[in-house]
Protein backbone atom coordinates (compact mmCIF):
# COMPACT_ATOMS: atom_id res chain seq x y z
CA UNK A 1 0.00 0.00 0.00
CA UNK A 2 2.88 2.36 0.74
CA UNK A 3 3.92 2.34 -2.94
CA UNK A 4 0.49 3.53 -4.07
CA UNK A 5 0.31 7.30 -3.84
CA UNK A 6 -1.79 8.48 -6.77
CA UNK A 7 -5.01 6.91 -8.07
CA UNK A 8 -6.75 8.30 -11.15
CA UNK A 9 -10.32 7.34 -12.02
CA UNK A 10 -12.30 7.73 -15.24
CA UNK A 11 -15.79 7.95 -13.75
CA UNK A 12 -17.73 6.38 -16.60
CA UNK A 13 -21.30 5.13 -16.93
CA UNK A 14 -23.47 7.71 -15.18
CA UNK A 15 -25.79 8.12 -18.15
CA UNK A 16 -26.12 4.40 -18.80
CA UNK A 17 -26.76 3.76 -15.09
CA UNK A 18 -29.67 6.20 -15.24
CA UNK A 19 -31.02 4.87 -18.54
CA UNK A 20 -31.14 1.30 -17.24
CA UNK A 21 -33.24 2.55 -14.32
CA UNK A 22 -35.58 4.53 -16.54
CA UNK A 23 -34.21 7.83 -15.23
CA UNK A 24 -32.91 10.92 -17.05
CA UNK A 25 -29.14 11.09 -17.59
CA UNK A 26 -28.95 13.97 -15.12
CA UNK A 27 -30.02 11.58 -12.35
CA UNK A 28 -26.97 9.48 -13.10
CA UNK A 29 -24.68 12.49 -12.90
CA UNK A 30 -26.23 13.54 -9.58
CA UNK A 31 -25.68 10.05 -8.20
CA UNK A 32 -22.12 10.20 -9.53
CA UNK A 33 -21.48 13.34 -7.48
CA UNK A 34 -22.57 11.54 -4.32
CA UNK A 35 -20.18 8.73 -5.20
CA UNK A 36 -17.29 11.21 -5.53
CA UNK A 37 -17.82 12.20 -1.91
CA UNK A 38 -17.93 8.57 -0.73
CA UNK A 39 -14.82 7.41 -2.58
CA UNK A 40 -12.82 10.55 -1.79
CA UNK A 41 -13.46 10.28 1.95
CA UNK A 42 -12.56 6.59 1.90
CA UNK A 43 -9.40 7.02 -0.20
CA UNK A 44 -8.23 9.70 2.20
CA UNK A 45 -8.72 7.32 5.13
CA UNK A 46 -6.64 4.71 3.28
CA UNK A 47 -3.76 7.17 3.10
CA UNK A 48 -3.83 7.81 -0.64
CA UNK A 49 -1.91 11.01 -1.34
CA UNK A 50 -3.77 12.05 -4.49
CA UNK A 51 -7.03 11.07 -6.17
CA UNK A 52 -7.55 12.52 -9.66
CA UNK A 53 -11.06 12.27 -11.07
CA UNK A 54 -11.96 12.79 -14.73
CA UNK A 55 -14.98 15.06 -14.26
CA UNK A 56 -15.33 16.73 -17.67
CA UNK A 57 -13.21 16.26 -20.78
CA UNK A 58 -12.50 18.69 -23.61
CA UNK A 59 -14.61 16.36 -25.78
CA UNK A 60 -17.63 16.49 -23.44
CA UNK A 61 -18.64 19.86 -24.91
CA UNK A 62 -20.04 17.83 -27.82
CA UNK A 63 -22.86 16.58 -25.60
CA UNK A 64 -26.33 18.19 -25.72
CA UNK A 65 -26.30 21.74 -24.32
CA UNK A 66 -28.81 20.87 -21.60
CA UNK A 67 -26.59 18.07 -20.30
CA UNK A 68 -23.43 20.20 -20.47
CA UNK A 69 -25.15 22.97 -18.51
CA UNK A 70 -26.20 20.45 -15.88
CA UNK A 71 -22.68 19.03 -15.62
CA UNK A 72 -21.32 22.54 -15.14
CA UNK A 73 -23.77 23.09 -12.29
CA UNK A 74 -22.47 20.09 -10.37
CA UNK A 75 -19.44 21.79 -8.75
CA UNK A 76 -21.91 24.05 -6.92
CA UNK A 77 -23.96 21.02 -5.86
CA UNK A 78 -20.89 19.09 -4.72
CA UNK A 79 -19.11 21.79 -2.75
CA UNK A 80 -22.29 23.16 -1.19
CA UNK A 81 -23.07 19.70 0.15
CA UNK A 82 -19.60 18.39 0.98
CA UNK A 83 -17.02 21.17 1.37
CA UNK A 84 -17.44 21.20 5.14
CA UNK A 85 -16.84 17.44 5.25
CA UNK A 86 -13.77 17.77 3.03
CA UNK A 87 -12.41 20.34 5.48
CA UNK A 88 -13.14 18.07 8.44
CA UNK A 89 -11.19 15.29 6.70
CA UNK A 90 -8.23 17.57 5.90
CA UNK A 91 -8.69 17.03 2.13
CA UNK A 92 -7.15 19.54 -0.27
CA UNK A 93 -8.99 20.39 -3.51
CA UNK A 94 -7.11 21.00 -6.76
CA UNK A 95 -8.14 21.23 -10.41
CA UNK A 96 -6.41 20.57 -13.73
CA UNK A 97 -7.75 21.61 -17.12
CA UNK A 98 -8.31 24.76 -19.14
CA UNK A 99 -10.16 27.33 -17.04
CA UNK A 100 -11.11 29.66 -19.89
CA UNK A 101 -14.17 27.82 -21.19
CA UNK A 102 -15.61 26.87 -17.80
CA UNK A 103 -18.64 29.04 -16.90
CA UNK A 104 -17.91 31.84 -14.45
CA UNK A 105 -20.03 30.43 -11.63
CA UNK A 106 -18.41 27.00 -11.75
CA UNK A 107 -15.00 28.64 -12.03
CA UNK A 108 -15.54 30.85 -8.97
CA UNK A 109 -16.87 27.91 -6.95
CA UNK A 110 -13.82 25.82 -7.79
CA UNK A 111 -11.45 28.66 -6.95
CA UNK A 112 -13.21 29.22 -3.63
CA UNK A 113 -12.95 25.52 -2.74
CA UNK A 114 -9.27 25.44 -3.71
CA UNK A 115 -8.59 28.50 -1.55
CA UNK A 116 -10.64 27.19 1.39
CA UNK A 117 -8.78 23.87 1.46
CA UNK A 118 -5.34 25.17 0.46
CA UNK A 119 -3.80 24.67 3.91
CA UNK A 120 -5.13 21.13 4.34
CA UNK A 121 -2.44 18.48 4.47
CA UNK A 122 -4.39 15.31 3.72
CA UNK A 123 -5.21 13.76 0.37
CA UNK A 124 -5.32 15.96 -2.74
CA UNK A 125 -8.71 15.62 -4.42
CA UNK A 126 -7.84 16.67 -7.95
CA UNK A 127 -10.63 17.29 -10.45
CA UNK A 128 -9.89 17.17 -14.18
CA UNK A 129 -12.33 19.75 -15.60
CA UNK A 130 -12.33 20.74 -19.27
CA UNK A 131 -9.23 18.57 -19.42
CA UNK A 132 -7.66 16.79 -22.38
CA UNK A 133 -4.36 14.90 -22.34
CA UNK A 134 -3.32 16.01 -25.82
CA UNK A 135 -4.15 19.63 -25.02
CA UNK A 136 -2.08 19.39 -21.85
CA UNK A 137 0.98 18.14 -23.77
CA UNK A 138 0.63 20.80 -26.48
CA UNK A 139 0.22 23.49 -23.80
CA UNK A 140 3.32 22.24 -21.98
CA UNK A 141 5.33 22.39 -25.23
CA UNK A 142 4.21 25.96 -25.84
CA UNK A 143 5.16 27.02 -22.31
CA UNK A 144 8.58 25.42 -22.64
CA UNK A 145 9.17 27.03 -26.05
CA UNK A 146 8.25 30.44 -24.61
CA UNK A 147 10.67 29.99 -21.71
CA UNK A 148 13.39 28.74 -24.05
CA UNK A 149 12.96 31.72 -26.33
CA UNK A 150 13.19 34.04 -23.31
CA UNK A 151 16.34 32.31 -22.10
CA UNK A 152 14.62 30.88 -19.03
CA UNK A 153 14.98 27.25 -20.10
CA UNK A 154 17.77 25.24 -21.69
CA UNK A 155 17.94 21.51 -22.40
CA UNK A 156 14.71 19.53 -22.30
CA UNK A 157 14.38 16.11 -20.67
CA UNK A 158 11.55 14.17 -19.06
CA UNK A 159 12.03 15.75 -15.64
CA UNK A 160 12.14 19.25 -17.09
CA UNK A 161 9.10 18.61 -19.27
CA UNK A 162 7.05 17.36 -16.32
CA UNK A 163 7.42 20.79 -14.73
CA UNK A 164 5.36 22.25 -17.55
CA UNK A 165 2.46 19.83 -17.13
CA UNK A 166 -0.69 20.62 -15.16
CA UNK A 167 0.21 17.76 -12.82
CA UNK A 168 3.73 19.06 -12.13
CA UNK A 169 3.22 19.17 -8.35
CA UNK A 170 1.53 15.77 -8.13
CA UNK A 171 3.10 12.32 -7.74
CA UNK A 172 3.07 10.03 -10.78
CA UNK A 173 -0.13 8.08 -11.35
CA UNK A 174 0.32 4.58 -9.92
CA UNK A 175 -3.13 3.16 -10.63
CA UNK A 176 -5.72 4.14 -13.23
CA UNK A 177 -9.25 2.79 -12.84
CA UNK A 178 -12.02 3.09 -15.41
CA UNK A 179 -15.57 2.08 -14.57
CA UNK A 180 -18.33 0.76 -16.88
CA UNK A 181 -15.99 -1.76 -18.56
CA UNK A 182 -14.92 0.60 -21.34
CA UNK A 183 -11.30 -0.18 -22.22
CA UNK A 184 -9.75 3.07 -23.39
CA UNK A 185 -8.07 6.16 -21.93
CA UNK A 186 -10.30 8.77 -23.59
CA UNK A 187 -7.54 11.39 -23.69
CA UNK A 188 -6.93 11.23 -19.92
CA UNK A 189 -3.48 11.89 -18.43
CA UNK A 190 -1.71 10.54 -21.52
CA UNK A 191 1.76 11.53 -20.33
CA UNK A 192 1.23 10.74 -16.65
CA UNK A 193 0.03 7.14 -17.06
CA UNK A 194 3.06 5.90 -19.02
CA UNK A 195 3.84 3.33 -16.30
CA UNK A 196 0.54 3.20 -14.43
CA UNK A 197 -1.28 -0.03 -13.73
CA UNK A 198 -4.69 -0.12 -15.47
CA UNK A 199 -7.84 -1.71 -14.11
CA UNK A 200 -11.10 -1.68 -16.09
CA UNK A 201 -14.06 -2.61 -13.91
CA UNK A 202 -17.48 -3.83 -15.06
CA UNK A 203 -19.46 -1.46 -12.87
CA UNK A 204 -21.00 1.93 -13.58
CA UNK A 205 -19.53 4.79 -11.56
CA UNK A 206 -22.68 5.30 -9.41
CA UNK A 207 -22.38 1.63 -8.35
CA UNK A 208 -18.63 1.75 -7.65
CA UNK A 209 -18.08 1.01 -3.96
CA UNK A 210 -15.39 1.31 -1.34
CA UNK A 211 -15.07 -2.46 -1.58
CA UNK A 212 -14.46 -2.11 -5.32
CA UNK A 213 -11.68 0.35 -4.55
CA UNK A 214 -10.20 -2.11 -2.05
CA UNK A 215 -10.33 -4.85 -4.70
CA UNK A 216 -8.58 -2.62 -7.24
CA UNK A 217 -5.86 -1.79 -4.72
CA UNK A 218 -5.46 -5.51 -3.94
CA UNK A 219 -5.00 -6.20 -7.65
CA UNK A 220 -2.46 -3.39 -7.87
CA UNK A 221 -0.49 -4.75 -4.92
CA UNK A 222 -0.28 -8.19 -6.57
CA UNK A 223 1.23 -6.84 -9.77
CA UNK A 224 4.95 -6.57 -10.35
CA UNK A 225 5.87 -3.04 -11.39
CA UNK A 226 9.26 -3.35 -13.15
CA UNK A 227 9.40 -0.07 -15.12
CA UNK A 228 11.24 -1.84 -17.93
CA UNK A 229 13.61 -3.67 -15.56
CA UNK A 230 13.64 -7.41 -14.85
CA UNK A 231 12.85 -9.35 -11.70
CA UNK A 232 15.10 -11.76 -9.78
CA UNK A 233 18.29 -9.88 -10.61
Amino acid sequence: MNSLEHIAIIMDGNGRWAKEKGLPRTAGHKKGVEKVREIAIYANKLGIKCLTLYAFSTENWKRPEKEVNYLMSLPKVFFKAYLKELMENNIKVEMIGEWSRIPDEAKSIFKAAIKETSKNTGMILNFAMNYGGRDEIVSACKKYAKDYKAGKAKSLNEETFKNYLMTAKLPDVDLLIRTSNEIRLSNFLLYEVAYSEFIFIDRYWPDFSCQDLDDCIDQYNKRGRRFGDVTNK
